[in-house]
Protein backbone atom coordinates (compact mmCIF):
# COMPACT_ATOMS: atom_id res chain seq x y z
CA UNK A 1 0.00 0.00 0.00
CA UNK A 2 1.30 3.51 -0.81
CA UNK A 3 0.61 6.50 1.90
CA UNK A 4 -2.45 8.48 1.18
CA UNK A 5 -1.23 11.73 -0.01
CA UNK A 6 -2.18 14.64 2.14
CA UNK A 7 -3.89 11.96 4.98
CA UNK A 8 -0.76 13.05 7.95
CA UNK A 9 -3.08 10.64 10.22
CA UNK A 10 0.52 8.80 11.41
CA UNK A 11 1.50 12.12 12.55
CA UNK A 12 -1.21 13.26 14.60
CA UNK A 13 -2.84 10.07 16.13
CA UNK A 14 0.32 8.44 17.84
CA UNK A 15 2.56 9.61 20.80
CA UNK A 16 5.93 10.32 20.28
CA UNK A 17 8.20 9.69 23.32
CA UNK A 18 11.36 10.93 21.55
CA UNK A 19 12.56 13.57 20.79
CA UNK A 20 12.51 14.94 17.06
CA UNK A 21 12.98 18.28 14.86
CA UNK A 22 10.73 21.09 16.71
CA UNK A 23 9.63 18.83 19.02
CA UNK A 24 12.16 18.38 21.93
CA UNK A 25 9.55 16.67 24.60
CA UNK A 26 8.47 14.09 21.57
CA UNK A 27 4.50 14.10 20.70
CA UNK A 28 1.63 13.48 22.81
CA UNK A 29 -0.92 11.13 21.16
CA UNK A 30 -3.92 13.44 18.87
CA UNK A 31 -1.85 16.40 18.40
CA UNK A 32 -0.13 17.41 14.96
CA UNK A 33 3.18 17.27 14.47
CA UNK A 34 4.56 20.45 13.70
CA UNK A 35 6.69 19.37 11.03
CA UNK A 36 3.60 18.72 9.11
CA UNK A 37 2.53 21.06 6.53
CA UNK A 38 -0.66 22.44 5.91
CA UNK A 39 -1.36 19.82 2.96
CA UNK A 40 -0.66 17.23 5.54
CA UNK A 41 2.54 16.28 4.07
CA UNK A 42 6.08 15.82 6.31
CA UNK A 43 8.56 18.59 5.40
CA UNK A 44 11.25 15.93 6.91
CA UNK A 45 10.41 13.59 4.54
CA UNK A 46 13.47 12.27 2.77
CA UNK A 47 15.73 14.45 4.86
CA UNK A 48 18.43 12.81 7.25
CA UNK A 49 16.83 14.58 10.10
CA UNK A 50 13.43 12.81 9.90
CA UNK A 51 13.14 10.33 12.79
CA UNK A 52 13.75 6.60 12.50
CA UNK A 53 10.39 6.08 14.00
CA UNK A 54 8.37 8.28 11.17
CA UNK A 55 10.99 6.67 8.67
CA UNK A 56 9.73 3.17 9.65
CA UNK A 57 6.42 3.29 9.31
CA UNK A 58 5.13 1.27 6.38
CA UNK A 59 1.42 1.94 5.73
CA UNK A 60 -1.10 -0.63 5.32
CA UNK A 61 -4.99 -1.29 5.21
CA UNK A 62 -5.39 -2.70 8.98
CA UNK A 63 -3.54 0.73 9.95
CA UNK A 64 -4.77 3.42 7.03
CA UNK A 65 -7.74 1.63 6.22
CA UNK A 66 -9.98 2.99 3.49
CA UNK A 67 -9.97 6.87 4.46
CA UNK A 68 -7.83 9.50 5.94
CA UNK A 69 -10.64 9.38 8.93
CA UNK A 70 -10.57 5.94 9.16
CA UNK A 71 -6.55 6.32 9.40
CA UNK A 72 -7.23 8.29 12.18
CA UNK A 73 -9.55 5.96 14.01
CA UNK A 74 -7.42 3.19 13.90
CA UNK A 75 -4.13 4.94 14.86
CA UNK A 76 -6.20 6.11 17.79
CA UNK A 77 -7.13 3.39 18.85
CA UNK A 78 -3.99 1.52 18.73
CA UNK A 79 -2.67 4.20 20.81
CA UNK A 80 -5.21 3.44 23.37
CA UNK A 81 -4.33 -0.27 23.42
CA UNK A 82 -0.77 0.24 24.20
CA UNK A 83 -0.75 3.22 26.71
CA UNK A 84 0.92 1.30 29.69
Amino acid sequence: MECRLGCGACCIAPSINNPIPGMPNGKPAGVRCVNLDDDNLCRLFGKPERPALCAAFQPCESVCGDSRIEALALISAMEIDTRC
